[in-house]
């Protein structure tokens, strides 16, 4: 497969080897460096990943790493000639962080994993491994309890995700939302417009775009009344698609290239959460390359240019599905074709 493009890089999500994985579920964990194996092994006639997404939280990378801690994690990147770019923070409770919709201390909790995520972001960079990413959040608490006052919850996350903001940009840092449907606030796409532009921060806090998720925005999952698509039909959804992108586009700073089959997987505080598909996956309702070009081409039709790197995420993969070499051979294929569809040089 020729590549037509340089830019954006071509990175793939660590996490995947953690979410819905460990001690509680059917499947171990994937270490760090397994998941660094496949990504670097992968290669489509000469191209490979230039790097990794990763996430702030054991057993990948401790959010309490020190400066040691970090120059192996560099270290390792540059052996296998990866970089790292977005990191995803942990801020949720059972990870330490608390509701961005709650109390004092839970509000507390949530903002220090931002200013630790931030923190190791900036010393990254300096080491000379992430030459672009942002610290993705969301507001680590669900739906049910947005739904007993949407007004004062979505105030109350804004004013949580401004002072999360300042912390990062003293870092040097920008944040991104994650649109997943099961965090409150963020659940639908119009209220996860009405969040953005509630913090008011377009430089510093903005969008993170997850087709998986970003799909089920249209069919109104945990937000009924946001729904756009009424079937589970292609042609539907691409339409639904073209203003779900429309609006969320200008805040959008990260972007994962993603398929979803229109159902959904989850449980415990990610319940109802989208079902991330292998790339060729014949149940997947997106033909890739052309929703990927919604968010990657602007009104006019000509390439953003706002991504220093896109990512795949292939989350909820089975390990079985995940440790197979093929599976990252077809996915950078995928992203070489996205890239040359829609990159530039």
């Amino acid at each position: 497969m020729a590549t037509t493009h340089t830019k954006p890089r071509l990175h793939n999500a660590m996490w995947p080897g953690i979410v819905g994985k460990g001690p509680d579920t059917p499947e171990p964990f994937i270490d760090l460096d397994t998941m660094l194996d496949l990504t670097a092994a992968a290669e489509v006639d000469g191209v490979k990943f230039d790097g990794v997404d990763l996430f702030m939280s054991a057993p990948h990378t401790s959010i309490d790493s020190t400066d040691d801690d970090l120059k192996v994690l560099a270290e390792k990147l540059a052996a296998r000639n990866l970089v790292c770019g977005s990191f995803v923070a942990p801020v949720w409770a059972p990870l330490g962080g608390g509701s961005a919709m709650g109390g004092e201390m839970e509000v507390r909790r949530f903002l220090e994993q931002v200013r630790k995520a931030s923190v190791i972001g900036r010393k990254m960079t300096a080491l000379g491994v992430r030459p672009s990413g942002v610290i993705r959040i969301d507001s680590a608490v669900g739906p049910d309890e947005w739904y007993k006052d949407p007004k004062a919850g979505t105030a109350k996350i804004a004013k949580t995700f401004r002072e999360a903001g300042e912390i990062a940009a003293g870092e040097g840092q920008r944040l991104a939302a994650e649109g997943e449907i099961c965090w409150a606030g963020m659940h639908g796409w119009d209220h996860m417009v009405h969040l953005l532009e509630a913090v008011n921060m377009p430089n510093v806090v903005g969008f993170q775009a997850d087709m998986a998720h970003t799909m089920l925005y249209t069919l109104g999952y945990n937000s009924p009344e946001s729904r756009l698509a009424k079937e589970t039909d292609k042609a539907q959804i691409f339409e639904a698609l073209k203003k779900v992108t429309n609006a969320l586009r200008p805040w959008t700073f990260d972007f994962h290239v993603a398929q979803n089959d229109g159902t959904v997987k989850g449980q415990g505080s990610h319940d109802k959460t989208g079902r991330h598909c292998a790339a060729d996956d014949p149940n997947g309702l997106m033909n890739i390359v052309e929703v990927a070009g919604l968010w990657m081409r602007d009104e006019k039709g000509e390439p953003t240019r706002k991504f220093e790197h896109i990512c795949w995420d292939g989350c909820m993969f089975s390990n079985e599905t995940m440790t197979s070499p093929q599976t990252w051979n077809k996915i950078l294929a995928t992203m070489i074709e996205v890239r040359n569809a829609h990159g530039w040089n």
